[in-house]
């Protein structure tokens, strides 16, 4: 990617709408609006000072295409760091792409995905987890997600990774002094100490590593599976909890034979909902492939909605319950939805009788098609995301690139720990300590590679 040259891009969403901005970024960016921009005070541009906003026409053979606001930012105050132009103008395409062609025309190049914030990071605007927290919050869908983008965009996961990268090379000074030194038998660092450090450098690794179960829900929204018998409501609750048909609905026992899914915004949070074939013995082979693929989505989910039918009975649910919760993940949380509550005159006996052979599972009866107690199905699917963790952790994960980085940088934090403890070599442990300290720079970007920037950078939208 060339860096030197003048980029261009729409940053609004495609399409038509009100209005539209033009950005512009690189050395010789304002002068070349200034080519074929007229305001009527006659001033040019370049004369103007930083960070104004001028009313005019852009010009291009004679005519007029738009009337515009033109944006000025000198470098090294600008989003990118480099000298930058915003041009807003109307919102029709035509005029849109007549701009685009006008300024390329003129010596500019259209922008690749994402090159606006690949120049913020290579002019040190910001560091690399920075810069990937800015797709994460235009991709943010709910409450939770733009809050966690937000932190990690002013740079709390950085602050984090700086305080451990201090420890370390305090660490591994240390021990390099040492090894100076070695022939005069000084030890500059005591063991003890190091250790205390080590381990305290190791607990927040692991605490960074684990809240990357509850960022990844909230970044990509928390996969709930419906499963149950045949004809227990499975649809109708997805139908009522998105308030939209999206599954048939049907008396005729095996009319899901294969996932739906569509999510929905619960309370800040966003639910991955899965619709599943009902859980029976058929000759169907089709209708088997959707169990089988049942069997699958329960594996996978973080929340399983197991539901049965209060017309029928409980007497046949201690079937599924144990086939249901012998595929669970370790981490998943089982709820146990009693439906039909409408049609059935006594609550209170088959809770009672399903709480004897469960292990203390949430029990919540409902009424699917009439909506009762659906609230307190939705607040208790809330109480599956502890939001609270959000708010009281200075960081959360959501980024996969990061959580390798940091479990490899755990494992290596464990062998320095390992090494002080059986007196190992100081050269070998500082080893361990400048690996450690490799992957939390892959992180934010010290150490990075083309390639590593390009797989970044190619998923952003064209105009950030």
């Amino acid at each position: 990617m060339r860096t030197e040259d003048i980029i261009c891009a729409v940053s609004t969403a495609p399409g038509m709408g009100a209005i539209a901005v033009i950005r512009l970024s690189g050395d010789g960016a304002i002068a070349l609006v200034d080519h074929c921009f007229v305001s009527p005070t006659g001033r040019k541009l370049l004369d103007v000072a930083a960070n104004t906003v001028h009313f005019g026409q852009i010009i291009s053979d004679g005519g007029v295409v738009d009337e515009v606001l033109v944006t000025v930012f000198h470098a090294p105050h600008s989003f990118t760091g480099e000298e930058s132009v915003e041009i807003a103008c109307h919102g029709s395409v035509y005029i849109q792409q007549s701009m685009l062609k006008l300024l390329v025309d003129m010596g500019a190049r259209l922008a690749a995905p994402g090159e606006f914030t690949q120049r913020a990071f290579l002019n040190g605007k910001m560091d690399l987890s920075q810069a990937e927290a800015v797709a994460d919050l235009i991709a943010s869908s709910s409450a939770a997600a733009h809050r966690m983008a937000i932190s990690q965009m002013k740079g709390g996961f950085s602050a984090e990774l700086m305080k451990l990268r201090a420890e370390l090379l305090h660490i591994t000074s240390l021990l390099e002094l040492e090894l100076d030194f070695s022939e005069e038998d000084v030890e500059f660092a005591d063991r003890s100490e190091l250790h205390r450090i080590a381990e305290n450098i190791g607990v927040l690794l692991e605490r960074l590593c684990r809240s990357f179960s509850l960022g990844n829900v909230i970044k990509n929204g928390v996969p709930v599976a419906i499963v149950g018998n045949t004809n227990v409501g499975k649809s109708t609750l997805l139908n009522a909890l998105l308030q939209e048909e999206k599954a048939i609905v049907s008396d005729i026992a095996g009319t899901t034979r294969d996932v739906i899914e569509d999510t929905i915004n619960l309370n800040g949070i966003t639910f991955r909902f899965i619709d599943t074939a009902g859980i029976r013995t058929t000759s169907d082979e089709v209708e088997n492939m959707g169990i089988e693929r049942t069997f699958s989505k329960i594996s996978q989910a973080s929340v399983v909605l197991l539901l049965t039918d209060l017309q029928r009975g409980v007497e046949s649910f201690e079937e599924y319950y144990r086939e249901v919760k012998k595929r669970l993940s370790a981490t998943a949380t089982l709820v146990i939805v009693l439906n039909k509550t409408d049609q059935v005159e006594d609550l209170l006996t088959p809770q009672e009788t399903i709480r004897l052979f469960t292990s203390g599972e949430k029990i919540i009866p409902i009424s699917a098609r009439t909506g009762f107690n659906l609230d307190v199905l939705v607040q208790e699917l809330t109480n599956t995301v502890n939001l609270n963790e959000l708010n009281a952790s200075d960081v959360i994960v959501s980024n996969v690139r990061h959580y390798e980085a940091l479990k490899h940088a755990l494992t290596a934090i464990q062998r320095v720990q390992d090494g002080l403890q059986s007196n190992l070599s100081g050269e070998f442990i500082s080893q361990n300590i400048r690996e450690c300290l490799h992957y939390l720079g892959e992180i934010t970007g010290e150490i990075t590679t083309d390639e590593v920037l390009g797989n970044i950078f190619k998923h952003f939208c064209i105009g950030k």
